[in-house]
């Protein structure tokens, strides 16, 4: 699965010793998905000190977050757990996607705002709203 938005929050790494004595760290990510009607928030981990400095995500960067779900259980009670096993950038993407000579063309302009607003008089025939 992936997701695309913005991180919102990067918290503080965590680490220690296995049983088997090998040494682990995570961190974990809020990203905040601004493509519906609502914004949706995740929050999702990185394992392994390798990955969290080769993805070095850092806060208000737009990416792309391809993750894998999984559920556990903990003394009658269930925990789902969101991993990211690939980060990418948008910008990097939206180049990776343009042909060289547009990369550096102007972005059309915006379209013109309305010109007036509608104005609305006390008693009109067309209003009718009870209050």
């Amino acid at each position: 699965m992936e997701t695309t938005g913005k991180i919102i929050a990067v918290l503080p790494p965590r680490g220690g010793v296995s049983k088997q004595g090998n040494e682990w760290k995570a961190q974990e990510y809020v990203i905040e998905d601004l493509q519906g009607q609502y914004p949706r928030r995740m929050c999702f981990e990185v394992f392994g000190a390798d990955k969290i400095e080769q993805f070095a995500i850092q806060m208000g960067e737009e990416l792309t977050v391809s993750f894998d779900i999984d559920a556990r259980q903990w003394q009658d009670r269930w925990y789902n757990s969101i991993r990211a096993w690939k980060v990418e950038r948008i910008s990097a993407q939206a180049q990776a996607g343009q042909p060289a000579q547009a990369q550096g063309a102007p972005l059309p302009p915006p379209p013109p705002a309305p010109a007036a607003t509608p104005t609305f008089v006390a008693g009109d025939a067309a209003d009718d709203l009870p209050f």
